[in-house]
C-alpha cells in the first residue's frame, strides 16, 4: 500500500512563541509536515508562491503586510486552504465563521487546534477549489467593509518583492495596462488599471487629476491655472503635472 504524503503546512506569525506553539501542536500529527515558518506577511507571500503548501496557518495582525494583505497578494483563486490565527472580538469572528476554512483564537487551545486539523483533512479529501475561492473572496469583502483602503502594497521587482508604504507614494501615472508609483527616490511598476488603483486609495489622501495621473495631496506644493480650464500641479519634488478641468471640482472643498 502506497504511503500518503503528509499535508505540507506553512506557519506565518510575527510572534516567535505563536509560531512555535502551532508547530508544537502539529508535531504529533503524522499527516502534517511544516515546510516553512515566516515572521511577516512579505515572507509568507514569497514562501506560498514558491512552496505551494497544502495549508497555511496565517496570523491576521502582522507588520509589513498583514494576513489580509497576504490573501490579497496571493489572490483567493491561488491561496491554499487557510486557518487564521486571530485575537479579534466576536463581531469580527463572525466573518471567519462564515467565510474562512477555520480560525484559531489566541492563545491556541489544543482541542480547538485538533478540530481545525480535522477540517483541513476533510477539505483535502473532498476539496472544491471554487468553494474555497468563494469563501476567501467573501472573507475579504466582509472584513474590508470598514476600511478597504490600502496602507501597503506588495510589488514585484526583478526576482523578489518589495513592500511599498502607500503614504510614501507621491503620485501615480498610467503606463498602458500598468500603473507607476513614484516615491522620493524610486518608482515601482504594477499591473493594475488606474480605476482599480484609485478605488483602493483613501480619497482623503489621493485624488485623480487627469486620466493618467493620481496625486498624494501631501506632496502638492502649488496649483496654478493654465489654458482652457486646465491647471498645473506643482509637486514638492518639482514634478509638473496637468490637472484637467474634468477633475478640478473635487478640489473645491480644499480651498
Amino acid at each position: 500500500m502506497t504511503a500518503v504524503a503528509p499535508l505540507r503546512a506553512l506557519v506565518a506569525d510575527d510572534e516567535t512563541y505563536a509560531r512555535q506553539r502551532i508547530i508544537q501542536l502539529l508535531a504529533p500529527e503524522k499527516d502534517f509536515e511544516v515546510v516553512s515558518e515566516c515572521a511577516h506577511g512579505g515572507e509568507a507571500v514569497e514562501a506560498i508562491r514558491k512552496l505551494k503548501p497544502d495549508v497555511v496557518f496565517l496570523d491576521i495582525q502582522m507588520p509589513v503586510l498583514d494576513g489580509f494583505g497576504v490573501l490579497e497578494a496571493i489572490g483567493p483563486a491561488k491561496m491554499p486552504p487557510t486557518i487564521f490565527a486571530t485575537a479579534f472580538d466576536q463581531h469580527a469572528i463572525h466573518a471567519f465563521e462564515v467565510n474562512a476554512l477555520d480560525y484559531l483564537l489566541k492563545p491556541i487551545d489544543p482541542e480547538r487546534m485538533a478540530k481545525a486539523l480535522d477540517r483541513v483533512r476533510a477539505w483535502h479529501s473532498a476539496s472544491n477549489p471554487a468553494d474555497l475561492r468563494m469563501q476567501l473572496e467573501g472573507l475579504l469583502a466582509a472584513v474590508g467593509q470598514e476600511d478597504a483602503h490600502l496602507t501597503r502594497i506588495l510589488v514585484k521587482q526583478d526576482d523578489h518583492h518589495v513592500i511599498v508604504k502607500v503614504s510614501d507614494i507621491q503620485w501615480v501615472e498610467a503606463e498602458d495596462n500598468y500603473v507607476r508609483m513614484h516615491m522620493e527616490t524610486t518608482s515601482h511598476l504594477m499591473r493594475m488599471s488606474m480605476a482599480a488603483m484609485l478605488s483602493r486609495l483613501d480619497p482623503r489622501q489621493f485624488r485623480r487629476i487627469h486620466r493618467s495621473s493620481i496625486v498624494n495631496l501631501d506632496f502638492i506644493r502649488e496649483i496654478h491655472p493654465w489654458f482652457s480650464g486646465d491647471h498645473v500641479v506643482m509637486m514638492k519634488d518639482g514634478t509638473r503635472l496637468t490637472m484637467s478641468r474634468t477633475y478640478r471640482d473635487q478640489f473645491k472643498e480644499l480651498a
